[in-house]
């Protein structure tokens, strides 16, 4: 009897043994990140059949189990994912929002003075002060310009340097997952419990993985995890872990894109294939917040450039000679993919033609076989370049001009960004003051001998003035209430005070006069008002130096206010007002949804550490209850000895 009572006491003393050790293991790893509260369970030991019954043996240690509830750990892991993501958006896109809203590095302040110079040109008859005065103001608006896209394009570096750092980490973690998932599997084939320690750093490398990229986890073979990323791509299977790859894309070569490696390939995927997380929040940052605000700063520099150069080329400069380019105008970019076909010897060049039909929007130009087509990648609407030839054929889409030759092969492909460059390459012309072309190229006139009131404007000129001028001068005669005198072959626009419009065709002998209409052929624009007498005549010649003469730098200023963009409803400062609004509430809403996903987070771990984390409370309570037991144990033990003795002491 006392044999068995000492054997009950030693399980008893083992038992309270694991528990004071589990405790005492719970206490020092309470810190550790990722562990899981563990406890002794204990069992009823075999009985024995006395033949009166049946008499217990003790305690045995059925298992150390682990708390850890998966259901609460994927809450936790996809709030991690998702607070990651938006604190990696948010740290790129509030250095955007702070730099375009800025009162002193931002746009607006250099814009506005730009055209206070031209203006103060225009209301000092274009002295040479004035002249220098406004150059100044153009080169201090060009170098604005370049210093934002230079600032943007340090973010987008930025970017890739995060995109790398976030694929190493991401290949780090996948590799530590694939070997723990191989010592895990260890266990379960020689049929023993699943480590607990194990468990916990695999889960915390799970964690850990989820703040670079959004994972998915499901249960496999042996006790191990398989992982999966983006739209389904494996990254652990089993012992096998598989790799990303920072890689250059292939119609950018300045832009790092993730790619998928599967034996020696590397598949690149497509920038919303992958979400949550550093990556994630990367990649949708600069898909959706750094491009367009780039493309948006760009399209203003070019609406601006080419306004103001087709103005600028309608007047005349201090030496008589017709204006020439003021600023420089980029051309849009245009990557070819490096995986094109080798025979192919295409060629596809572009260039914004028309400010106010660009769409906010790159493209992709493709070849299927037969045409081109060009995908628009905001809507992935598809417009067939026709007809295609090899020789060359050119194309405008949304006021662009996409000109394509050469032989091209089967899936050839090229990316076009129209107004990506416009900033970078925003540049000032025109280095002489002289040169500025203030004056109008035409000068209007009425002798003093009209016995009329009637009168002309100073008069204005177009574009086709530039390649379809009338021979000047030009003598308009009144007689009977109609005009003659106008160009032979010259078509007449009359536009009356009411805002009708009638052409007269060539030759336009005699064409009604009216108050307040105005006439327009060759290019010209004159409105004619009052009520000439028989014989009046007005003249409309050429502007002999025109020195003084600012009507042109008066248009040149009035395009501060011209509605340029999105079908002629935006100006130059409401455009870029738009690009600032869109990217300040970008941020607020990213801002907003970060610090609900933090929230989030916080009571996601919560509960999961109500059922997996360590109270030292509790632990604490555990190790008195586990002394008392083994004292107990103990007490037991040594009355079995006392009954052993007594035992010995009979049969002496």
């Amino acid at each position: 009897m006392s044999g068995n009572l000492l054997s009950i006491g030693k399980t008893g003393l083992f038992a309270a043994q694991a528990g004071l050790s589990t405790t005492g293991h719970n206490i020092t790893n309470a810190s550790v990140a990722g562990y899981n509260r563990q406890v002794v369970v204990q069992a009823t030991g075999p009985m024995l059949d006395t033949g009166v019954g049946f008499q217990g043996t003790g305690t045995q240690i059925s298992q150390i189990k682990r708390y850890s509830d998966e259901f609460l750990n994927l809450q936790v892991r996809n709030a991690q994912s998702s607070k990651s993501g938006l604190d990696s958006y948010y740290s790129q896109i509030s250095q955007i929002d702070n730099m375009l809203a800025d009162q002193t590095a931002g746009l607006s302040p250099s814009l506005h003075s730009f055209f206070k110079g031209v203006q103060d040109m225009a209301a000092n008859r274009a002295s040479v002060a004035s002249r220098q005065s406004m150059l100044s103001g153009a080169d201090t608006l060009a170098t604005r310009f370049q210093a934002l896209d230079a600032r943007l394009g340090e973010i987008r570096e930025g970017v890739n340097s995060s995109i790398e750092s976030s694929v190493t980490m991401i290949n780090s973690y996948a590799t530590q997952i694939a070997d723990l998932n191989d010592k895990i599997g260890t266990f379960a084939a020689a049929q023993q419990r699943a480590p607990n320690d194990l468990l916990d750093k695999r889960d915390q490398l799970v964690m850990e993985l989820n703040t670079q990229v959004k994972a998915t986890v499901m249960p496999g073979d042996n006790n191990s995890l398989t992982v999966s990323i983006g739209s389904g791509q494996p990254l652990v299977v089993g012992q096998r872990a598989f790799q990303l790859a920072a890689t250059k894309s292939p119609t950018d070569l300045t832009r790092i894109e993730v790619g998928y490696v599967t034996g020696s390939k590397v598949t690149v995927l497509a920038d919303n294939a992958l979400s949550g997380g550093q990556i994630g929040g990367a990649l949708d940052f600069r898909s959706k917040t750094l491009d367009p605000a780039q493309s948006a700063l760009g399209k203003v520099a070019i609406g601006l450039a080419m306004e103001f150069n087709a103005q600028h080329k309608l007047g005349l400069d201090q030496n008589g000679a017709p204006g020439k380019d003021f600023f420089g105008v980029a051309p849009a970019y245009v990557g070819k993919n490096i995986n094109n076909a080798l025979t192919s010897t295409t060629q596809v060049q572009a260039k914004v033609s028309d400010p106010s039909k660009l769409v906010d929007s790159d493209y992709k130009v493709e070849f299927d076989g037969t045409n081109y087509n060009v995908i628009r990648l905001s809507d992935n609407k598809s417009t067939a370049i026709t007809p295609y030839s090899a020789a060359g054929t050119t194309q405008t889409i949304d006021g662009v001009d996409f000109s394509i030759s050469g032989l091209a092969a089967k899936d050839d492909e090229f990316l076009v960004r129209p107004t990506i460059g416009g900033a970078a390459n925003f540049k000032l012309l025109i280095k002489d003051v002289a040169s500025i072309a203030a004056a109008a190229p035409i000068a209007t006139s009425a002798p003093v001998s009209n016995t009329g009131t009637g009168k002309i404007s100073e008069g204005q000129v177009t574009e086709d003035f530039l390649t379809g001028a009338p021979a000047l001068p030009v003598t308009l005669s009144f007689n009977a209430g109609n005009l003659s005198g106008f160009p032979p072959g010259a078509v007449v626009s009359v536009k009356d005070s009411a805002g009708k419009v009638i052409d007269y065709a060539a030759p336009a002998t005699n064409v009604p006069f009216g108050d307040g209409s105005t006439y327009s052929f060759g290019g010209i624009s004159v409105t004619m008002t009052g009520t000439p007498g028989n014989g009046d005549s007005f003249s409309i010649a050429g502007n002999a130096g025109g020195v003084g003469d600012t009507r042109n730098i008066g248009l040149l200023a009035d395009l501060q206010t011209k509605n340029i963009f999105n079908n002629g409803t935006a100006t130059l400062q409401s455009s870029y007002a738009q690009l600032v609004s869109t990217v300040g509430n970008k941020t607020r809403e990213v801002q907003v949804n970060g610090e609900a996903a933090e929230a989030l987070l916080t009571q996601a771990k919560a509960s999961a550490s109500d059922v997996s984390g360590v109270n030292l409370d509790e632990e604490a309570t555990n190790l008195i209850k586990y002394q008392q037991a083994y004292q107990a144990a103990g007490k037991v033990m040594q009355i079995a000895g006392t009954i052993f003795d007594t035992l010995l002491s009979i049969g002496r």
